[in-house]
């Protein structure tokens, strides 16, 4: 989702945490909404202290909450939204809509909503088979003649597409919101037969949003004004992310180094600003509106003008049509998991500078939205708010405040713990102080911060690039890696000497695109093998035929190409039809 266009200049903020995190207290939903959005009447607002004690105290505990996280996860501004069934319950704002200006974040405040649109283009759909006018199971080619990928199996199906199951790559984001990006779908290839896996992909929801239209004869953002937001009372919610509605939106931050792992030290900057008007993720929201859609949710597609969704399409919407991980299913635009006799049904969305959360209890018949405008965990703000929403609901005690995570807290800091040397004779020596991993590094000790499993952050520029990993051989930690570094320790046993094929030298570097979603990766060679890395973690690289590389899993439909060599050095490589400069930057 990034426009090959030059990227606006980079403000970065180089204030001190305490000042980013000195924010005005909480505001409530009659707060006055922010310039340009007083003429666009929002959702009735509750009356003034009509919540019953116990709502009340869950109020006052949710600002305790997401005040204390906002500062420890260095999020500019949080917006929240309570509801059940029948109507808001409460909306918050906390921290800044800038940080430049220390605009306060208010309920008037436009937040991107990133994926969660993707139900939004679900649900337009099912309509559409509602009024018999639109088949999941039927070849996408139907809807859209021109629609093609590489692939001997099966025709792929709006199923396929609305549950992740196309085996489609995840992105074409060097053009955002072009019907290029769908059509040349022609020149990329599927990983696996249509619906054997889950492998997220925008450009299944891009391909979808264009189905929309080609079957309703509207432009996408129409559509879903008049078959959702209007009957829904949606009215400050915006369907395309333009120029023009950049003023309503509360400013969206990042860290300022796209090209290594986050950490709450860094800067942050003001997110690249792109225009989207793609069914994936093109919807702006307030928090009031964004209950309103959740609230239909929780009435399984019933709105206050009658229903949304048929009860047989709501079904499809939440159906667990294929398994996506952590006991969660995935079915049209809406994730969905079975956890102690209810159903909760959610989605996460990103955009550069927001993310966001639904989450909701169809049994309970209560949900939550959170969005916020910087770096943070959307999922656990949403899900320590429903768990204290239902906790009220059902006047139980509300929960204790979670423990605040101490990403230095190794329980099994032992393990790691001993000298690890490079082939090169490069050496890493670590040392388990209690629950504390360190390593001893030029003169220093430097305390390691967890990131995963078997993965920490190393605060040292010397290891800013890449988290450092752990490998295990029967249950013992054997090895560590660092980017294309790797370190045997005392207890490997394996090979130390690796063959593999010598133009691989040609490969390994930094490579850049104008892609603002994802604008760089990095290729090493470790163990005699290619990997890929991003900001966010590696994966494997296996060689195909005819010098073409697969990214990720043996179902992964990522492929990966290196071209124009010179002096040894590839000086572009292709990831999935984008293409990528090696960069002058390690």
């Amino acid at each position: 989702m990034a426009a090959p266009c030059p990227r606006p200049q980079r403000i970065i903020f180089m204030c001190a945490l305490a000042g980013v995190l000195a924010a005005p207290p909480a505001r409530a939903l009659e707060a006055a909404p922010p310039p340009g959005t007083a003429d666009r009447p929002g959702p009735a607002a509750p009356a003034k202290n009509a919540a019953s004690p116990g709502l009340q105290r869950a109020f006052g505990r949710l600002d305790e909450f997401m005040e204390r996280e906002r500062r420890a996860q260095r999020i500019p501004g949080v917006s929240l939204a309570l509801t059940d069934r029948d109507k808001l319950l409460h909306v918050a704002t906390y921290g800044y809509a800038n940080l430049d200006s220390r605009s306060p974040l208010t309920p008037g405040h436009l937040l991107e909503i990133g994926s969660i649109t993707k139900s939004f283009t679900s649900i337009a759909l099912l309509q559409l088979r509602d009024e018999g006018r639109f088949d999941p199971n039927a070849p996408v080619t139907r809807y859209l003649p021109w629609f093609k990928v590489q692939s001997p199996h099966a025709p792929i199906t709006p199923h396929h597409l609305m549950s992740h199951s196309a085996a489609l790559p995840r992105d074409r984001d060097d053009i955002p919101s072009s019907l290029y990006q769908a059509v040349a779908l022609a020149g990329r290839v599927v990983g696996a037969p249509p619906g054997l896996h889950y492998r997220y992909s925008n450009i299944g929801y891009q391909v979808l949003s264009y189905m929309l239209e080609a079957i309703a004869g509207r432009p996408y953002a129409t559509i879903i004004g008049a078959r959702i937001l209007e009957p829904l009372g949606m009215a400050r919610t915006a369907t395309a992310i333009t120029h023009d509605l950049r003023p309503r939106l509360a400013v969206g931050y990042e860290d300022l180094y796209d090209d290594r792992p986050a950490h709450r030290d860094h800067p942050l900057v003001p997110g690249t600003w792109v225009e989207y008007g793609a069914g994936d993720g093109c919807i702006a929201s307030t928090p009031a509106d964004l209950a309103a859609y959740v609230r239909m949710l929780l009435n399984r597609g019933a709105g206050p003008r009658g229903r949304i969704l048929s009860e047989e399409s709501f079904n499809l919407l939440i159906q667990p049509a294929i398994e996506s991980g952590d006991d969660w299913h995935y079915g049209y635009g809406l994730g969905t998991r079975r956890a102690d006799g209810h159903t909760l049904f959610a989605h996460s969305g990103g955009m550069i500078g927001y993310s966001s959360r639904i989450l909701g209890d169809l049994e309970d018949g209560v949900g939550v939205a959170v969005m916020i405008n910087g770096p943070g965990d959307q999922n656990g703000l949403a899900a320590y708010a429903l768990e204290v929403l239902r906790s009220a609901v059902h006047k139980r005690s509300l929960p204790p405040l979670p423990a605040v995570e101490d990403p230095s807290r190794v329980k099994n800091a032992a393990d790691y713990a001993g000298t690890y040397a490079s082939p090169e004779g490069r050496q890493l020596v670590f040392a388990a102080e209690g629950e504390r991993l360190v390593l001893l590094h030029g003169g220093a000790r430097l305390t390691l911060e967890a990131r995963g499993e078997e993965r920490f952050y190393v605060p040292h520029a010397d290891f800013a690039l890449f988290l450092l990993g752990f490998g295990r051989d029967g249950g013992k930690v054997v090895e560590a890696f660092h980017g294309p570094g790797w370190f045997p320790g005392e207890r490997y046993t394996g090979p130390r000497a690796f063959d593999y094929p010598r133009e691989w030298d040609a490969y390994p570097g930094h490579y850049r695109t104008p892609n603002p979603w994802e604008p760089s990766f990095r290729i090493v060679l470790r163990k005699g093998r290619l990997i890929f890395l991003t900001a966010e973690g590696e994966e494997a690289v296996t060689p195909l035929e005819g010098g073409l590389f697969r990214v990720g899993e043996d179902y992964s439909a990522e492929r990966l190409r290196f071209d124009s060599i010179l002096e040894g050095k590839a000086l572009q490589a292709n990831l999935s039809g984008i293409p990528y400069g090696r960069f002058f930057t390690p």
